[in-house]
């Protein structure tokens, strides 16, 4: 058993807790996850079968979540599952105010991560030292977001509103959250959190856990195989020669069959009839380049 699940983390569930029942319902266990998602969270969460915990560093990082923020409240975690700091009615809170200060939160920004998030300061856990009581500096971080779109404005006593936030690794939501809510003067909460998104895998394509029970009682589970969780990446086929030294762990001198083509860092490599052999990573011997086996894949494919 080897490959991914595209699973559908419920709400309630750690991603640990996911990963231990996938390990349990496949009865193995070499499973792991591509990205942590809070437990009040839901939403795509890859996970690794086998020989493809392996390529999880591989996968593309990128994410993309539905988001709904409540204004007119701040929480300890930034989230609603936190104890509340202030509550204050924001009826007369407008959408084009909050639309003015959107645009500062895309491209590469500085966010200062939630208080309660298992970044490590000192070698602990920020939410290990918040629990204890203890006052600590969150770092700041860079992170990347590429797209916001607004998706429903719902006005009352404590507005809400829905976002489309396409991002990069890293990227703490909670923070958006908190960071919107302090610029529009009424403080904000992350109310609600779907990843539509995760390494290249899609919420309209994922499984329940009930799916994958079912599938698994009917013997119709598969694992989503490497070549389509790795699109994302170069591809360079080898010859039969070439994939049989491969195999072996060898360098294999090569060229691009695009002489201008910018070299890319990892290169998933094929052979001819497009069975997958693993990640290449291009070096120079001697001023020759070759193909350097990062990952050499056993398992059918």
């Amino acid at each position: 058993m080897n490959g991914f699940l595209n699973l559908n983390k419920p709400a309630g569930f750690t991603s640990h807790d996911c990963v231990a029942r996938v390990r349990k319902l496949l009865r193995t266990k070499k499973v792991g996850h591509g990205g942590t998602l809070d437990p009040a969270a839901t939403g795509v969460l890859p996970i690794a079968i086998g020989q493809a915990t392996r390529l999880l560093q591989y996968l593309n990082h990128n994410k993309a979540y539905r988001a709904t923020i409540r204004f007119g409240l701040k929480t300890t975690t930034d989230d609603l599952e936190g104890e509340v700091l202030e509550s204050a009615p924001a009826a007369e809170l407008t959408l084009d105010k909050v639309q003015f200060y959107l645009p500062q939160f895309i491209g590469t920004i500085e966010q200062i991560p939630p208080s309660y998030s298992a970044i490590q300061v000192g070698g602990k856990r920020l939410y290990e030292l918040a629990r204890s009581g203890e006052q600590v500096e969150a770092p700041v971080r860079t992170v990347q977001i590429d797209q916001i779109d607004l998706l429903e404005w719902r006005s009352g006593e404590f507005p809400e509103l829905d976002l489309m936030i396409a991002c990069g690794t890293g990227t703490y939501i909670r923070s958006i959250a908190r960071d919107l809510g302090e610029l529009v003067g009424t403080g904000g909460t992350l109310a609600a959190l779907q990843r539509t998104q995760s390494n290249g895998f899609s919420l309209e394509t994922s499984l329940t856990l009930e799916d994958l029970t079912h599938q698994i009682e009917s013997q119709t589970f598969q694992p989503i195989p490497p070549n389509p969780a790795l699109q994302h990446l170069a591809t360079l086929h080898l010859s039969p020669e070439a994939a049989d030294r491969w195999c072996k762990g060898q360098r294999i001198p090569w060229t691009s069959n695009c002489p201008n083509e910018e070299k890319s860092q990892f290169y998933r490599v094929l052979n001819e009839t497009d069975r997958f052999l693993g990640i290449g990573q291009p070096i120079d011997l001697d001023n020759i380049p070759h193909l350097a086996p990062k990952l050499v894949w056993t398992a059918p494919s």
